[in-house]
């Protein structure tokens, strides 16, 4: 099993900044994606961000050049810096780890969430 536990959101003024954490543990494979997802209410959880094993990132477009998301494969731990946040950023975000495990039996595909932290933009 894997675990996501994170870290870093809070109430912030229009043009603030915050920084979200992650930390995956457990069982992880080696070829994984990992990103972050927000739900406002009364709308669909949504993409924000994500990043795969090898560095690749994507960005939903309202976030980009605003938003950074980095990892540290070494300690398992995915980033979301969130610059000029903007009170339309109001969600809870939610952490998210993609991973295939094969064996010799053949290959399965895992999708993990983190509990989610609430991130709060005030005009």
């Amino acid at each position: 099993q894997v675990q996501l536990v994170e870290s870093g959101g809070g109430l912030v003024q229009a043009g603030g900044s915050l920084r979200l954490s992650c930390a995956a543990s457990g069982s992880i494979s080696s070829i994984n994606t990992m990103g972050w997802y927000r739900q406002a209410p009364g709308k669909q959880r949504e993409l924000v961000a994500g990043i795969t094993g090898g560095g690749s990132t994507n960005y939903e477009d309202s976030v980009k050049g605003r938003f950074t998301i980095s990892r540290d494969s070494a300690k398992n731990t995915v980033y979301l810096q969130m610059n000029s946040l903007k009170p339309e950023d109001t969600a809870v975000y939610y952490c998210n780890l993609k991973q295939r495990r094969c064996s010799v039996y053949g290959c399965t595909n895992n999708d993990y969430w983190g509990q989610g932290t609430q991130v709060t933009v005030s005009s």
